[in-house]
């Protein structure tokens, strides 16, 4: 039987359920979901690994209007896995589309920000599959005219309704992604779940808990770097550890105080959540110890990008 290998970029609206998605078809946790949108900033790539497939799913930034040079940073890392792909899964809320079609049958469905979207994939010269999202939360009646309508915008190579979220249908999504990917050997060994670094995955894992638990402007002026990642007593018979350092960057004064929050209680929640996803991430008891610091617009200048290390 011959292989197939490729990679497979997810593309969407932010909140269409792109990293739901790829949490589910490789069952681990990869990727922050929240509801809170453009959360992913980062190309997250996640490696599915099947009998004669293995796919390398790209979990991209969600595609939106960018007006601070971080946003710009992140659209330009969402065109790019576009140009990189293999297959493009076009994932939209289906469940939105059809509370939109519900409200007003005689409006247009797509606005002016989806008709761009629609003309970036039509330059795609390899497939694109649409991948309607959250088919578990609306009346099946509902999301049938909202499949016919974006099924005749482009020229797919496969239409999937699914839940990211229960998984519904995720197993038809994987045949048809096999189906449209190249003939090729794998690109990493078959054991082998993403290309990330524990690094990088342990900095993620402390942003989500500061998504999670603060609110307002607070997720998108943060930042997490890992400056130290002490790994010296991980193979100790007796206590295994790993000891790790993270930097909390915030663009004002203001913004560190609700991260550190009253006595110091709201770094320590996060500290004690993100401890819990770390153990189970490097397998052993972890000493996390978290430093918040401001550096002022960061998100505004390619400086301050580069200052908190987002290149």
């Amino acid at each position: 039987m011959s292989f197939r290998c490729g990679t497979v970029a997810l593309f969407g609206r932010p909140n269409a359920g792109k990293s739901t998605l790829i949490n589910q078809i490789l069952g681990s946790k990869l990727a922050i979901t929240s509801h809170k949108p453009q959360t992913t900033r980062d190309r997250i790539a996640g490696i599915y690994n099947g009998a004669d497939v293995q796919a390398i799913f790209v979990d991209t930034p969600g595609y939106h209007e960018a007006w601070t040079e971080l946003n710009k940073a992140m659209v330009a890392r969402t065109r790019a896995a576009l140009r990189d792909a293999d297959v493009v899964l076009w994932m939209v809320d289906g469940a939105e589309y059809a509370r939109k079609g519900e409200k007003d049958p005689e409006r247009d469905l797509l606005d002016a920000f989806d008709e761009g979207m629609v003309e970036l994939l039509s330059a795609q010269r390899s497939p694109v599959i649409l991948v309607v999202n959250k088919v578990d939360l609306v009346p099946r009646q509902l999301m049938l005219p909202v499949i016919d309508a974006l099924s005749q915008r482009l020229q797919l190579a496969a239409v999937v309704p699914l839940s990211a979220l229960t998984g519904d249908n995720v197993d038809a999504l994987i045949g048809e992604v096999s189906a449209a990917l190249p003939e090729h050997p794998p690109l990493f060994p078959t054991d082998q779940w993403t290309e990330l670094t524990e690094r990088f995955l342990v900095a993620e894992i402390i942003r989500e808990k500061i998504v999670h638990l603060t609110a307002q402007e607070i997720p998108y002026a943060t930042a997490v770097e890992v400056e130290k990642f002490d790994e010296s007593e991980r193979e100790d018979p007796d206590k295994p550890i790993v000891r790790i350092f993270a930097r909390i960057t915030v663009e004002r004064g203001s913004q560190k105080g609700i991260v550190i929050g009253k006595g110091g209680e709201m770094l320590k929640r996060i500290g004690q959540h993100a401890r819990k996803d770390i153990e189970k991430l490097v397998g052993c008891k972890v000493y996390l110890e978290l430093f918040v610091g401001v550096e002022k617009d960061w998100t505004r200048s390619k400086k301050g990008l580069r200052k908190v290390g987002f290149e």
